[in-house]
């Protein structure tokens, strides 16, 4: 009997640290938090945060949002969607991301884009125990792209369809960098992958965005910062090599939505044109390399929509998040 009643209050124990792990998140309104410690890598410790916010309807269907570069979860209006719908909402901040930065660390940094799938599978474990048995996995950008790599590597999962927000599925360079420029840094990158690229491109994207300046969203600028950072030589020879998996020999088995804007910004364009097209990637890249990553690919072009989708104006994104609800329940999800 002794050991039976120890038996007990060790559990107890244990279930009520994993609850106290869990605290609210910056978000508010229902989203909460917690930490997960992940093996240090080349550069010391590291760890992913879990963003939840749980559905009313006792439902055992769960979405996952992975986020993308110079980015974190932050879109809860996209989140209330989901869970009014009767989905549990979950989010991933990867490592060196938004809620997951350390003291010390080099922000956005990763050498092999699989290091994020330890982050990931904490994510599903944590929806499973959650009592989710149907999950729907959600990218946006260098997201998509994890996410297009990730599903391709790991075919049985929860996962049973896969949504990318205009993924990264390959870079918006000139043909020279392309060819030439990027196979170098990428040479360069194996023994020296520290080395700093300047991205440029100014802060148009954020302005848009950005409620001080004109756009409808508040976000921590800390976290996501203004105007996209440097990155280095380890980080391009990262998303090359995923880029090349995915172009050359993609094979996801789910169901996929593959979105996109209607058009990318272009050199010469007018300011307004920020407010109404992707400013990041190409949208014609995204549209080849995607049609081609599985068997079931249903592509949807968004006519005046940001490079983030559900950031776009609300004439454009309400019908978008429309079109993403009926597109689960043709897939019985």
């Amino acid at each position: 009997m002794r050991k039976f009643i120890l038996g007990i209050l060790l559990v107890c124990s244990g279930f009520v640290s994993a609850v106290a792990q869990w605290v609210p998140d910056v978000l508010a309104d229902g989203y909460e938090m917690r930490y997960v410690d992940q093996p240090d890598d080349y550069a010391g410790k590291v760890r992913c945060t879990i963003v939840r916010k749980l559905s009313g309807c006792a439902s055992d269907r769960g979405v996952l949002y992975v986020h993308g570069f110079n980015d974190y979860f932050f879109q809860s209006e996209m989140g209330d969607r989901f869970v009014d719908s009767c989905y549990n909402f979950y989010a991933v901040d990867l490592r060196k991301y938004g809620r997951s930065i350390m003291p010390g660390q080099k922000m956005f940094q990763v050498r092999d884009m699989k290091e994020y799938f330890a982050d990931i599978d904490s994510a599903l474990s944590q929806m499973r125990r959650d009592g989710n048995k149907e999950v729907v996995l959600m990218g946006h950008s260098t997201g998509g792209l994890t996410t297009s790599l990730y599903m391709n590597d790991n075919p049985d999962t929860l996962v049973k369809a896969l949504i990318l927000n205009s993924p990264f599925l390959d870079w918006n360079q000139s043909k020279f960098q392309e060819k030439f420029l990027i196979p170098v840094v990428r040479g360069v990158a194996r023994l020296f992958p520290d080395i700093a690229i300047p991205q440029g491109g100014g802060d148009m994207y954020a302005r848009s965005l950005l409620s001080g300046y004109g756009g409808e969203w508040h976000y921590d600028t800390s976290w996501k910062l203004m105007e996209s950072p440097d990155v280095d030589t380890g980080w391009i020879r990262a998303i090359d090599v995923a880029q090349g998996i995915i172009q050359d020999d993609p094979d996801i088995r789910v169901p996929i939505l593959l979105m996109h804007s209607d058009r990318s910004v272009k050199k010469g364009d007018p300011e307004s044109m920020y407010s109404r097209a992707d400013a990041v990637l190409d949208v014609e890249d995204i549209s080849r390399y995607g049609r081609r990553l599985g068997p079931e690919v249903t592509e949807v072009t968004v006519r005046g929509g940001l490079h983030d989708l559900v950031l776009s104006r609300k004439e454009v994104r309400n019908p978008l998040f429309e079109y993403i609800f009926l597109w689960l329940d043709r897939h019985g999800l």
